[in-house]
């Protein structure tokens, strides 16, 4: 391959996608993709969205191989939700630090704690973690999910910021846990304002993970999903984004009449990013890397998943 500094040349680019596609179709392949992928990674993908909507489109598609371009616990989810398919991740060190911030040792401690809580894990923690928890939520339906047990104490992780997000909007008595996307936790108020100085007439929207400080400052605050729903129905033309700089390029791609203002440009996820046209050739060449979950902690994550799915999953 030719290549000039750090960028492709179009040809270069273009032979890539091509055996892209040659081995989708050998392999019957799928390719799920996060929002906060390279550009060029979402673009040759079958489905982009979060985390675990692509699980579930995993689990609906008929492949018999699905590359999951994202971070280790979202293929996993996919490998829980669908044992019998092959789920490749193309980089395996592609790991979510904040997935990393609990151990299911350490839950089980917490647990212990306080006996007569309940264990609500976001679905950004490893399967290990899935399997000792009682029911999983997602960015978006944390409220919904929260609001729907019967349990008053309920033991959050590994968020600290959704934990508190969503301690705004219930009753029950939150225990969270003290991690957090180092991404998101790098948006500061002081870029928000700075924004809102600069674009005044911009609609200010970030992710539920953003400090607390910083959702203070919010016009809406929404799951990726939410944002691109929300983006795509409002009349407003400007937006300054609270979230992983990757999420503008879809925005952008989706609405080229409206204008993006990334909250900060240092909301960087270089796990995120570790993705790319090659490795994902390789992955499907190779078979490389393999995500396979042992079917006894799989079964009980699952029970996790699927007790959110069945209380309502919002977007």
């Amino acid at each position: 391959m030719t290549w000039q500094g750090n960028q492709m040349t179009i040809q270069d680019k273009e032979k890539l996608i091509a055996r892209i596609h040659e081995l989708k179709k050998e392999r019957n392949a799928v390719i799920l993709t996060h929002n906060y992928q390279r550009g060029e990674v979402q673009d040759i993908a079958d489905f982009t969205g979060d985390s675990l909507g692509l699980s579930q489109q995993a689990a609906e598609h008929e492949a018999d191989v699905i590359v999951f371009c994202g971070v280790d616990f979202m293929a996993q989810s996919a490998a829980i939700l669908s044992p019998q398919k092959t789920v490749l991740i193309p980089e395996i060190f592609s790991e979510c630090p904040m997935a990393a911030m609990i151990t299911p040792e350490e839950l089980i401690i917490k647990k212990k704690e306080y006996p007569d809580a309940v264990v609500v894990a976001y679905v950004n923690t490893s399967a290990q973690v899935k399997a000792h928890s009682d029911i999983c939520c997602t960015s978006a339906n944390a409220v919904q999910v929260v609001n729907s047990l019967d349990e008053n104490e309920v033991i959050f992780v590994p968020d600290r910021n959704l934990a508190l997000y969503t301690a705004r909007y219930t009753d029950k008595k939150i225990i969270p846990w003290d991690g957090y996307c180092p991404t998101h936790h790098m948006i500061l108020p002081e870029d928000i304002m700075l924004l809102k100085n600069t674009h005044p007439d911009a609609e200010t929207i970030v992710h539920p993970e953003c400090r607390p400080e910083v959702i203070d400052l919010a016009d809406n605050v929404f799951s990726t999903g939410g944002m691109v729903t929300h983006i795509k129905k409002s009349n407003t033309r400007k937006f300054i984004i609270g979230t992983e700089i990757g999420m503008l390029h879809r925005l952008k791609k989706e609405n080229p009449d409206k204008e993006f203002y990334p909250a900060s440009s240092c909301a960087v996820c270089p796990s995120m990013k570790m993705n790319n046209l090659s490795n994902i050739i390789t992955a499907l060449e190779e078979n490389r890397y393999v995500i396979t979950v042992p079917e006894s902690i799989r079964k009980q994550a699952k029970k996790a998943l699927e007790r959110m799915l069945e209380s309502g999953r919002g977007d």
